[in-house]
């Protein structure tokens, strides 16, 4: 390559270039010819110097890009390693003015070596060139192999239209005889429209020079710097792949004893990060738009309503549009909104604090009443919230109906950090209900009921409509009453909610689908705690069948678990696994973080796995409940995972485990009479277990009889305690109509069978035993019949009861050699897996771990985490072999 080069120490000399000088009379400075040099430590982009190969078969190639971007390094290096001339000119201020611009542009090329010939005369005037010297120009370039190669760096600096059109006039009529590179800011006055239409256009634009994560760790290498992934990730986030921050940040923190620390809590307002963007950026621009610039800082995004808004103005359209085509770090959002870079956002916010002390609360509160205005609700909270004006911030989030929010979790983990800044000096009813709703979220009864009472008192003379506010109220109130175990506290907030929602504006309802979501939820809770089972599932059924799709998963998800447990409490075990599984499948339909929800459903399917005795499953799926809302007083959800640890402790044969599993510390407005007859079913088998058989049926006096399933447990314990008349009696007191499922019928049947066994009645027994492992098969109800004790040995080895219990409950004496004592098979798969659980489990087969099934399948490691969690409950195993042998079992590997 052959190119004019310039000596250090001749850098910064004017001296005259080949006898001649500018048509100012000065000489021409040649450091404005010399191809920069590249930085000590320079990173070689491949990728885009591949693509700036096309400017060789292109007239117009544009670099453009903002300041810092890397532009002329990259077009330098480019030029490095082509085998051709280079003209390289480096625009200045002067080069507004034609005849100093065209001057120049010669001087150019004499300098790299591609003169033109005599008969193109340099332009006297500085202020103008002629039509002649520019049509000389042209048809000198006509015809030249190869055509020069022309680099205009900072070519943002020529703002007169008239070098530009001059520019095109050359090099429109050269032919193929001039290929000319900008390096620029900013967009130039060419028709570029015409030049991409044509294929005639090579660009390289700012999303293009932004380094990916793989440049920017290679980049820090260079400097001696090696972070994670995660950490380069983050840093290319919050520079935006910005070549000058990266070096910049890089540079400073080779200075720091903690590298990794400094690139990800870098103050950016006080680094060199700042100097340059104020110096660079910031100071290029007129003082309005500087101002505008320092208001605009505040906000997260932008568009040209809301600029004027905070700045008094009826002209931001303009102003930001030039300042995005001059790549000034404001960003196009699309349909009008902007932002601003992440760091020259945080150097501007500082120096607008330093500039207009005390301005920033009252630009926040701005931002806020406008984009309330407009609806936009969680950027009016967010501007509300940093203005510290909370009466406003709380009675927008009230008044939008969304307080519901707090407990979908959607947004719950942001609503509570955005009001975490609440101060007590707030005490209007919308700061009391967010406080009531944040408190009762996290379980914290005292405090929230008590917001939720000052909220009620100030809601009773509050001016105006506080319809809203009222249905608000109802929610919350129903929330504190499943929480406290108050069924008539719950119907009266249901009846408070059913009289305000007609003063509701419907169109505030139809945006908020969750809170009647959520109130058919909590309303149902607690029926369900009081064993109203059936006024429950009405509650229960109509919110899981609730529109609103992400924004009622939760709900959804709660009803269907409550939903499942009802059916476990009558019995259902096949009906209440399939809808805890439903109840699962619906926040993974949503992508919603895995596990979510209250863990309601878990319980169910762990108590389900008791009854199977797959005591490891169901260890395993308590073990996931408990990682949901372990500090949750909910007493539905408490009792529940009493059942299932109770009767897991039992199976294990820890009694006294089982006696506290089965009576969990709550209080309660009214006690549960389902929750309080498993205690004390749990209690009378322990005193059975160790010999106490007159305490055992003294703790089952008086238990309620219409619930049948604890009616059948206490008939069991009756005949273990020697009373085989107290348990017929018992069993008769079911009441015909209440339909029990099979886990109860199975249960039954075997109560039945021991007492006719122990009266002599063979036949009898016999046609019991048969009646329950036809029902217990379907359900694969094992529990029931290790529970049974000894006497049922004798009974299932008679051939026609043989039959029915082999493969399942009893070894299949046609298996190949299994061993006697061998565990049951396991269940069949229950739920179809998805396309992606079949994508993971196939690599498992490969032995994949789950970082390189993550990095195949582009997808993250906690999401490959989430599919393995669901792979391995509905293939009904624990670990990656089990998986991976049951899946090839069932034929789908």
């Amino acid at each position: 390559m052959v190119v004019s080069t310039v000596a250090e120490g001749d850098r910064n000399s004017a001296v005259p270039a080949e006898g001649r000088v500018d048509p100012l009379g000065g000489p021409f400075l040649r450091t404005r010819f010399a191809v920069p040099s590249r930085p000590a430590v320079f990173l070689e982009r491949t990728r885009l110097t591949r693509h700036l190969d096309q400017a060789l078969r292109t007239p117009l190639t544009m670099v453009n890009g903002s300041a810092g971007a890397g532009k002329t390094a990259l077009v330098a290096d480019w030029t490095a390693g082509l085998d051709q001339p280079v003209t390289w000119l480096t625009v200045e201020a002067e080069e507004q003015r034609p005849g100093m611009f065209w001057a120049y542009f010669l001087q150019a090329m004499r300098a790299s070596g591609t003169p033109l010939s005599d008969r193109v005369h340099c332009p006297a005037d500085p202020s103008r060139v002629s039509h002649k010297v520019l049509s000389e120009i042209a048809e000198d370039l006509v015809g030249r192999d190869p055509a020069p190669l022309v680099v205009l760096d900072e070519f943002d600096r020529v703002s007169a239209s008239q070098v530009a059109e001059q520019l095109e006039f050359v090099l429109q009529h050269s032919g193929a005889g001039l290929r000319l590179v900008l390096v620029t800011r900013n967009e130039p006055m060419f028709s570029l429209h015409r030049y991409r239409a044509a294929g005639a256009l090579t660009e390289v634009r700012d999303a293009e020079l932004a380094f990916t994560p793989q440049e920017a760790a290679t980049l820090l290498e260079l400097h001696g710097l090696r972070l994670p992934a995660d950490a380069v990730r983050a840093l290319v986030e919050r520079t935006r792949g910005w070549a000058a921050g990266l070096r910049l940040c890089a540079l400073a923190a080779q200075q720091s004893p903690d590298p990794q620390t400094y690139l990800k809590e870098f103050e950016a307002d006080r680094s060199t990060v700042a100097d340059f963007l104020l110096a660079e950026v910031l100071s290029r621009q007129p003082g309005e738009t500087q101002d505008l610039l320092l208001r605009v800082s505040v906000l997260d995004r932008f568009c040209p309503d809301l600029v004027n808004e905070l700045t008094h103005r009826t002209d931001a359209d303009r102003i930001l549009a030039e300042l995005y085509r001059d790549n000034a770090f404001v960003e196009q959002l699309g349909q009008g909104w902007y932002r601003l870079h992440p760091l020259f956002g945080e150097i501007l916010q500082t120096h607008l604090r330093v500039r207009s002390p005390g301005l920033e609360p009252d630009l926040h509160l701005s931002a806020a009443q406008w984009l309330r205005r407009r609806g936009t609700l969680p950027e009016a909270l967010a501007h509300g919230a940093a203005a510290a004006d909370w009466d406003f911030t709380a009675g927008a989030l009230v008044d939008d109906l969304a307080i519901g929010q707090f407990f979908t979790g959607l947004r719950s983990d942001d609503l509570n950090e955005l009001f975490s800044g609440m101060g007590p000096e707030s005490t209007g009813p919308a700061t009391e209900l967010v406080r009531a709703a944040r408190d009762l979220a996290q379980s914290d009864l005292d405090r929230g009921m008590a917001h939720l009472h000052h909220a009620e008192a100030r809601l009773a003379v509050e001016e105006g409509d506080p319809a809203a506010a009222q249905l608000s109220w109802a929610l919350l109130e129903t929330v504190a009453a499943r929480l406290t175990g108050s069924p008539a506290r719950a119907e009266q907030a249901a009846e408070t909610a059913d009289e305000v929602r007609p003063e509701v504006p419907a169109h505030l309802l139809d945006k908020h689908p969750e809170l009647p979501a959520l109130l058919l939820t909590h309303l149902g809770s607690t029926r369900l705690w009081a064993g109203r089972y059936e006024d429950a599932r009405a509650a229960l059924t109509e919110a899981a069948d609730c529109p609103g799709g992400a924004l009622t998963v939760l709900p959804r998800e709660e009803s269907m678990g409550h939903l499942a447990l009802i059916d476990y409490l009558n019995g259902w075990p096949g009906r209440a696994e399939h809808k805890a599984l439903a109840a699962m499948t619906e926040t993974e339909r949503f992508s919603l973080p895995q596990p979510s929800g209250s863990g309601i459903e878990r319980l169910v399917l762990a108590a389900v796995a008791v009854d199977r005795n797959e005591l490891g499953r169901a260890q395993a799926l308590l073990d996931e409940a408990d990682e949901l809302g372990h500090e949750t007083q909910d007493p539905v959800k408490a009792a529940g995972r009493a059942i299932a640890a109770a009767r897991l402790q039992l199976a294990r044969g820890n009694g006294r485990a089982a006696m506290e599993s089965a009576a969990p510390a709550l209080s309660t407005a009214v006690a549960s009479p389902w929750a309080e007859s498993l205690e004390r079913v749990v209690a009378s088998t322990v005193h059975l277990a160790e010999g106490r058989a007159e305490t055992a049926a003294e703790v089952l006096r008086n238990l309620p009889d219409d619930q049948p399933a604890w009616a059948v447990e206490a008939a069991r314990i009756q005949l273990a305690a020697g009373r085989p008349g107290a348990a017929i009696d018992l069993l008769d007191s079911v009441p015909a109509g209440s339909r029990p499922g099979p886990a109860v019928t199975v249960r039954a049947a075997l109560v039945r069978a021991q007492a006719a066994e122990a009266a002599g009645d063979a036949d009898t027994a016999r046609r019991f035993g048969a009646q329950a492992l036809l029902a217990a098969r379907r359900e694969r109800l094992r529990r029931p019949f290790l529970d049974a004790g000894r006497w049922i040995r004798p009974l299932l080895a008679t051939p026609s009861l043989r039959v029915l219990a082999d493969g399942w409950l009893l070894p299949d004496p046609a298996a190949a050699g299994g061993p006697a004592g061998a565990p049951p098979p396991a269940p069949v798969v229950v739920q179809e897996l998805s396309e992606r659980e079949r994508d993971v489990l196939r690599r498992l087969a490969q032995m994949m771990s789950t970082q390189e099934i993550a990095a195949d399948l582009y997808l993250s490691v906690n999401t490959v985490k989430t599919h393995l969690k669901s792979l391995y409950r509905k293939l009904a195993v624990n670990r990656r072999s089990e998986a991976v042998r049951r899946a090839r079992d069932l034929r789908l590997l």
